[in-house]
């Protein structure tokens, strides 16, 4: 969406809006001499509000409001300051007008209510109906009933510091295509909102539309706007994304299967990003944006590290002991793995076995920067990533002590979210690491990042042991039924304060390789690996 509508902003003088207050007239003058909530000389109350407290409050801030006075709508709240100032953007940046407000049955001290308006711009008008919900409390100082202000009061996906704006848009809307020509619509792909709002602040002027008016929710950070109502129509410019229109709807319809999911798949011969979607209870793009510990996903990288520098093979020795330590800190297996002190790394990896690793980062010629390097050079890891949209490249810091240990198997400092390890599953088969990308740099001659991929018989190994993963391993289940060539790595991350882990996944099938993310899903396939594999279906 638009980052931005372009209008004057007035956050202090509220336009009186036309049609007068539904609840007929009364004498603001004495409902702001004692913070809005009765004449002076009251003595202080305390306890819940009473039901007539709650309903004379209630009454008298929806008439403040529906009047277009936002200073006395604002004293009958319980921060006065923040509640003007939404209060007085409601008419006069968003211009908002024509309001009525009905209340519904109260329950205990809230109030819910709906909203119908008109929204008027340039000649353009539109109405404007929502449901909302207030709760009266105590006042701590004054003792009188007052309406918790929250900023959901106003509209209800208002949060901190948005507000509502209504002007013409400062990027013109997008119809945006998948590969196949088909329209990427919010209505058919619920999940892509975001993705689409930011495809269309970025690209919205080099697309060729013209903007129209809208009611957008204006956020604090880079966020792109949130529209809400148009008013008129722009021309929307065409827009082709790498999107596959089959990849999508199977992401859409996975990450329905748990809360807290997102997945991102590529195509490992392009970069092309395929699918992206999440499943979220706030609009976070989590699939680009995330910074999580990835868990045992990281043994790829890993692995990698240990046979490019000549530590072991894949038939050589990575023996599995019941734990291992690391300058002074104890790290164990899974509950339930069986100790092989002969394993190959193949049999320790398609086992996910924590102390093989651990054991083996110790070896010459490895030091504290090797597994940041390898990140970094093979598999282009915080090497810049410009995808066409805001994402975070992944991150494999250098550091000693117990954490080199623990970014060995995905834990410490590492920082990866589903396109990241989707990307290191496409390096990690091909040898090559194609950035993945939404929208073709040759729309905006962006430069994509670059690395030097790894040596043949290293990714020659790492599919061979993905392979195994995925048919013998801990990715069995999650992967039955999967035709083609097929391969995985299953990961859960332990979070400080959260008593189940972060279920991670990653795969490939033919020419496509998908990761996802589930926070507190338990193993990696136990949630993140049904979510890739629905997905991995959708390969040709």
């Amino acid at each position: 969406m638009a980052k931005g509508v372009k209008v004057a902003v007035v956050s202090t003088v509220f336009a009186v809006m036309v049609g007068g207050a539904g609840y007929g007239a009364y004498n603001f003058v004495s409902a702001m001499s004692d913070d809005g909530s009765g004449g002076v000389g009251e003595a202080k109350r305390s306890g819940p509000p009473t039901a007539d407290e709650i309903a004379k409050t209630s009454k008298d801030f929806f008439a403040a409001w529906e009047k277009g006075d936002a200073a006395s709508a604002a004293a009958f709240t319980n921060n006065n300051t923040a509640a003007e100032v939404l209060l007085a953007a409601y008419g006069a940046d968003a211009h908002i007008g024509d309001v009525r407000i009905t209340p519904g049955k109260t329950t205990g001290a809230t109030v819910p209510y709906s909203v119908k308006a008109t929204v008027s711009y340039d000649g353009k008008s539109k109405p404007l109906a929502y449901q909302s919900k207030l709760t009266v409390v105590r006042g701590v100082t004054t003792g009188k009933a007052l309406v918790d202000w929250q900023p959901s009061l106003v509209y209800p996906k208002l949060q901190r510091d948005d507000r509502l704006v209504t002007g013409e848009s400062a990027n013109p809307a997008i119809e945006a295509v998948a590969r196949d020509g088909s329209v990427l619509t919010k209505e058919k792909y619920p999940s892509l909102g975001p993705v689409l709002d930011a495809l269309r602040e970025k690209y919205g002027a080099e697309a060729g539309g013209t903007p129209g008016i809208e009611l957008v929710i204006k956020h604090p950070d880079q966020t792109p706007d949130t529209s809400l109502l148009t008013l008129s129509e722009g021309k929307a410019g065409k827009l082709e994304t790498t999107i596959s229109a089959t990849a999508q709807a199977a992401a859409e319809k996975a990450v329905k299967l748990y809360d807290q999911s997102s997945v991102v798949a590529v195509k490992p011969s392009t970069g092309e990003v395929l699918a992206v979607a999440n499943n979220r209870t706030d609009a976070f793009n989590a699939a680009f944006e995330g910074t999580k510990a990835p868990g045992s996903t990281m043994k790829i990288i890993t692995a990698a590290m240990l046979i490019d520098n000549g530590v072991t093979s894949m038939n050589g020795p990575a023996p599995c002991p019941p734990d291992a330590v690391w300058q002074g800190q104890t790290f164990k297996n899974l509950t339930g793995m069986q100790p092989n002190e002969g394993a190959s790394l193949a049999n320790s990896f398609m086992r996910s076995c924590n102390t093989a690793f651990i054991k083996l980062i110790d070896e010459k010629p490895l030091t504290d920067e090797s597994l940041t390097l390898e990140a970094q050079n093979r598999f282009g890891i915080g090497e810049d990533w410009k995808t066409g949209i805001v994402s975070f490249d992944g991150k494999v810091p250098t550091v000693s002590g117990p954490d080199r240990a623990a970014n060995a198997i995905g834990q410490g400092q590492v920082q990866m979210n589903p396109l990241n390890m989707a990307s290191v599953t496409a390096t990690a088969i091909t040898g090559d690491f194609r950035q993945p990308y939404l929208v073709s740099p040759k729309l905006d001659d962006r430069e994509l990042a670059t690395a030097k991929g790894l040596p043949y018989n290293t990714a020659s190994q790492l599919k061979q042991m993905m392979r195994l993963t995925a048919t013998q391993g801990t990715a069995t289940k999650a992967m039955a039924g999967l035709g083609g060539d097929i391969g995985a790595k299953t990961g859960s991350a332990e979070v400080d304060g959260q008593q189940v882990s972060n279920s991670w996944f990653t795969g490939f099938r033919n020419d496509m390789a998908a990761a996802a993310m589930t926070e507190e899903g338990g193993h990696g396939g136990d949630a993140a690996g049904p979510i890739v594999a629905a997905v991995l279906r959708a390969a040709g």
